[in-house]
Parts: C-alpha cells; structure tokens; sequence
C-alpha cells in the first residue's frame, strides 16, 4: 500500500488520540479489571470478561491508529502545486447528471469528516483520486458503488488561500 500525505495538524491529532488511549484508557480498563478480578470465580465473572473484552476493542482501536500514522508522511499544504487538485486543495465540483454542487477538501487518514458544507473526505476515496490532477474546467467520471458519477471541477480553492 502507498504511503499518504497527511497535514501536521491531521498528524498530531492522530498521535493525541493515541496518548489519551494508551495513557487515560489503558489504565483505567486495567484498573476495572483488577477490581473484577478480586471479585472471585472469573469462570462466571461477567465483569471481568467485558472488561477484557473493552481492553482487546482499545487495544485494536490504538493499533489501527498507530498504523494510519505508520502509513503517512507529513506534508506541507504551501508546498503542494497550485490551481491542480491536490492533497489539502478545496474543490467544487458539479454532478453533470444531477446539476448539484458539492465541495470536498481533500485530507490525509483522520482527517475525513463528511459533516458540513464543505466535506473532508481522504486522498485514497475514489472521488479524490479520479480528480486528482486536474484543472478548473476539466471532467471526470468517477465509479462509486452506486453507480457512475460525472463530474466538472468548478473551483479550486489553494491551499494558501
């Protein structure tokens, strides 16, 4: 798998969550454990099992994050090219078939958030990767699972600007 970009801000988010994790969560579901432990029998000790349970789910959770930055490098927004999709641009695009505007930020892995008026979806989506490289203007199809979907690049929005 190639290696994403991801912002320094992107970047550190990530490695704040994983501290909070291992160093607030990891302790704290350590503690409950030894509590359910000293209560007897952990044959039938409900409390201890789910317990365990929530340790290996954090535990996941920390090596899943501890990947996506495993998988990164950190990239510089002003240093990426200008008036050309790329990581950190802001596009609006037009859905040629639907005649409806949307506009995508395009960020490295936890950074996505598809709430809001301009949603942040990954470098890696399908959409991402089939503007990426193009121009004010320029047109693409892109296949989702729901089908085909036309596209127009209306604005890119630098990410300087």
């Amino acid at each position: 798998m190639d290696r994403q970009p991801i912002s320094r801000e992107g970047y550190d988010k990530l490695l704040a969550e994983i501290k909070q994790l291992e160093e607030e969560e990891r302790p704290k579901i350590a503690e409950d454990i030894a509590k359910a432990r000293a209560e007897g029998d952990l044959s039938e000790n409900q409390e201890y099992h789910g317990q365990r349970e929530n340790l290996a789910h954090l535990e996941r959770r920390i090596g899943v994050l501890k990947g996506k930055l495993a998988g990164c490098y950190i990239v510089d927004k002003s240093d990426m090219p200008k008036g050309v999709v790329s990581f950190g641009s802001t596009v609006t695009v037009k859905d040629l078939e639907l005649d409806d505007e949307e506009t995508y930020e395009f960020v490295g892995p936890g950074e996505e958030d598809y709430d809001g008026d301009v949603m942040k979806i990954l470098t890696t989506s399908p959409i991402a990767q089939a503007l990426s490289g193009k121009k004010e203007g320029d047109r693409v199809e892109v296949e989702i699972p729901r089908g085909t979907m036309k596209l127009e690049v209306v604005k890119i929005i630098d990410h300087d600007e």
